[in-house]
């Protein structure tokens, strides 16, 4: 078989929406080609992974010299890598995910884009993020979209209804009776989780529980006060570099307030797959960050696949994930009536809600899989050996 090298600095045991598509994406490509693999793993320092990138891919071609074509998994690879323009004549092809487009530092928007625009091609996870590219001078031909798939296994596991005494138990939230909301992600402005406990929470009945599941610094950290010292501008943009949780001290501000709100923080996968189950509705409401995109939505596919029914903000990248009136709605950002009207009208009908749920996880099932993004990547590796 042809043999490829792919490079990526996002891979398990590392847990993340980039870290799953990555594995299953050189998973995937396995079944087409030989598949040689850089990836950075738990055990090394990061910085020192990233100095000896350049021997190490100088290495594994050299070991190698059969290797047809070589895939960095994001942008800040590409940056990382923008030597082997010069160094090879084998293609090398970016995907991009949406931030490592967008990100908003003048320094690489007017100085690494353009760089990032000469390699062989670029593989984008949503239109959206493709629009970004093309936007940025990045040559028609030779952008793709390959959106992300889902693992189907979701779907077909046996729902665990001791989930509900579990989360009485250990985490003291009692959903007994009650219309469970539920979200997933990392405490940063763009998800939108302050957001919608301030505005939409307060319009909607009592009955209604607010489920929050991943990270939350119950601190602000060292690092982030020293920059909360800088100017707003600057402030954002290193926050952006950096993957603070931006979001995290308006989160717990108005977690004080909201009794019907609970952040589980991290739990485990399968708790985390039996309270998606769980729960009524998934929703999803980003809001408008410059320079931050939300590059798809993988979170709503997995929920979806779990038979809850997404709602979900018209933007970006979200919109390749859920396809409004199939596996969702698509709801405008930032307009609080909009969203608890219409969780009023599912939780009012849940016959109804119940066939959506429904409709929803078999559409999911048919139009996104690992199986079609692999294939996906590899009728574009094709054009380029």
């Amino acid at each position: 078989m042809t043999e490829i090298l792919c490079v990526t600095h996002k891979y398990p045991p590392h847990i993340g929406g980039m870290e799953r598509q990555s594995y299953e994406l050189i998973k995937g490509l396995e079944k087409y080609y030989t598949v040689h693999k850089i990836a950075y793993e738990d055990n090394e320092n990061k910085l020192l992974w990233f100095q000896s990138l350049k021997s190490k891919i100088q290495q594994k071609l050299k070991e190698h010299p059969g290797i047809k074509l070589i895939h960095l998994n994001d942008g800040s690879m590409g940056a990382a890598c923008l030597w082997l323009q010069k160094y090879t004549h084998v293609p090398v092809l970016v995907t991009y995910h949406g931030l490592d487009i967008t990100f908003p530092l003048d320094l690489y928007q007017h100085k690494i884009i353009s760089r990032l625009t000469a390699y062989d091609g670029a593989i984008c996870v949503s239109d959206s993020t493709r629009q970004e590219c093309l936007d940025r001078g990045f040559r028609e031909e030779s952008t793709f979209t390959v959106r992300n798939g889902v693992d189907h296994s979701i779907a077909d596991r046996s729902f665990d209804a001791r989930i509900v005494d579990k989360l009485k138990e250990k985490q003291g939230v009692d959903v007994a009776g009650k219309n469970v909301l539920v979200t997933i992600g990392r405490s940063v402005k763009r998800k939108g989780f302050s957001w919608f406990i301030k505005n939409v929470m307060p319009l909607l009945p009592e009955n209604v529980v607010f489920l929050m599941i991943g990270s939350l610094k119950q601190e602000m950290p060292v690092a982030e006060k020293v920059l909360s010292s800088l100017s707003s501008t600057m402030h954002n943009k290193i926050q952006l570099m950096l993957g603070v949780e931006s979001d995290s001290q308006d989160i717990l501000e108005q977690l004080a307030l909201h009794p019907n709100v609970h952040h589980l923080g991290n739990v485990p996968y399968t708790d985390l797959l039996d309270l998606t189950a769980m729960s009524d509705l998934f929703v999803m409401p980003n809001i408008v960050v410059p320079g931050d995109i939300e590059g798809f939505g993988l979170v709503a596919l997995e929920a979806s696949m779990c038979g809850t029914f997404v709602l979900a903000s018209e933007l970006k990248g979200i919109t390749d994930a859920v396809i409004d009136g199939h596996n969702g709605y698509l709801l405008p950002s930032g307009k609080a009536q909009a969203w608890a009207d219409k969780i009023i009208e599912l939780f009012n009908d849940k016959p109804r809600l119940r066939q959506l749920s429904q409709q929803g996880r078999e559409y999911t099932r048919t139009h996104y899989s690992w199986e079609i993004m692999a294939e996906g990547y590899r009728e574009v590796f094709d054009r380029f050996m």
